[in-house]
């Protein structure tokens, strides 16, 4: 039987997607636009060696017209691709969800007012369910602006700072320490319950907690909580558990399905501790099993804050990491790296952005091979379900002849 692992590069998008009109995303391209900048900041082209060899280089080129600000090399092993998304959103949810075969196709609900986010009757009824009078922010914001602007107001008067996005999310940040952690997930939880009983048909409420004393200091942690809805229907996730798989989750992947189709998982903070999470995990498991990393920090830290070298520099430490992942894999395992949507970090605003995404799947001994355009992130899933030998998928196209794999 099988074992695989899927590297989810949060946010890394390879070009506007065919629809990207539709969300205003037309230019967007994060490695291609993140690539150009990081040239002329550091003077020199990214530099990404062991990508190069698995074909990002060549995927993203066919995807998004990249500009030649990479240190560039001929694919040596792999198979490499770009697929776009059919689902309505472009949020993670969507991205992972339609990753293991259940695309969303209904529309999210949104709060488009970016000043006024929520509305009267739903702040109210937050009151009444969690005993907390008022809240701050309740506008379209950036998860570190938003702290040096509310940070201290929240820490005086114990007001939760409640913001939104582009994205179907309700966030919430309070201080770790004089708020308190469990405060902070039960009155996200009140928030959860309400929005559902509300039909209002929100995708995310996230707790995002934080330290510090002062502006200057305020820092998220990493006990960040997403508390999801389930997926409308069966993911490959619960169709591998179904038939006696194991499925392991790093990092925020759980978060994201609701805990459902999950057989274990693991927290980490930080680039380095999800890859090193990702390995450990690699050589405690036997065949049969999934193991389903989604590295935030591209996203979170460098995609979202509109910071292109930062997310140059991340990309390069991953690609060093490749080497150390490759010496741990046994001859018949496949990994896969791929993306939930864009971010573009040179991108007007904040929020994501509607690009493809890079699929590398690579396998020792692999001769490299085109798969050239996917046309929906099922794909993935599809695959996968054909890979592990379960029945099909009822959203995408298996891609498993074309891998010869062992």
């Amino acid at each position: 039987m099988a074992r695989a692992l899927i590297m989810v590069i949060d946010g890394f998008g390879l070009g506007a997607a065919p629809d990207a009109d539709k969300f205003g995303d037309i230019g967007a391209n994060t490695f291609g636009n993140l690539a150009e900048s990081f040239y002329k900041e550091t003077g020199r082209k990214l530099d990404l060696p062991n990508f190069s060899k698995l074909g990002l280089i060549q995927a993203a080129s066919a995807a998004g017209k990249m500009v030649p600000a990479v240190n560039t090399c001929a694919p040596e092993s792999g198979a490499f691709g770009y697929a776009a998304e059919i689902s309505s959103g472009k949020d993670t949810p969507s991205g992972h969800w339609e990753m293991m075969s259940v695309p969303v196709l209904f529309e999210w609900g949104y709060f488009h007012d970016k000043e006024n986010s929520f509305s009267k009757e739903l702040l109210q009824r937050i009151e009444q369910v969690s005993g907390i009078k008022g809240t701050l922010g309740n506008c379209h914001g950036s998860g570190t602006t938003i702290l040096a602007e509310l940070g201290e107001e929240h820490m005086k008067t114990g007001i939760p700072i409640c913001y939104t996005s582009a994205d179907s999310v309700f966030q919430i940040a309070a201080h770790e320490e004089t708020f308190g952690l469990d405060n902070l997930y039960k009155y996200c939880q009140q928030v959860r319950d309400l929005l559902t009983e509300m039909d209002l048909n929100i995708g995310r409420v996230i707790a995002r907690p934080f330290v510090g004393d002062s502006p200057e200091n305020f820092t998220r942690t990493g006990n960040r909580k997403d508390l999801s809805i389930l997926p409308p229907a069966p993911t490959l996730l619960d169709k591998l558990c179904d038939a006696g798989g194991k499925v392991v989750s790093i990092g925020k992947i759980a978060d994201i399905f609701a805990h459902q189709g999950i057989s274990e998982k693991y927290k980490a903070t930080g680039l380095e501790a999800l890859i090193d999470t990702s390995v450990e995990q690699l050589l405690n498991h036997q065949p049969n099993s999934l193991i389903f990393t989604n590295l935030v920090n591209f996203d979170q830290d460098y995609g979202h804050r509109r910071d292109p070298v930062g997310f140059g520099k991340a990309l390069e430490y991953l690609d060093s990491r490749l080497p150390d992942l490759g010496a741990k894999l046994q001859p018949d395992d496949i990994v896969i790296f791929t993306a939930d949507h864009g971010c573009d970090p040179t991108w007007h605003g904040s929020d994501h952005t509607r690009e493809y995404v890079p699929v590398l799947v690579y396998q020792q001994d692999m001769k490299p091979i085109d798969l050239g355009e996917l046309s929906t992130f099922a794909d993935i899933g599809q695959t996968l379900a054909d890979i592990f030998g379960l029945e099909p998928m009822d959203y995408g196209t298996s891609f498993k002849d074309k891998l010869q794999l062992k």
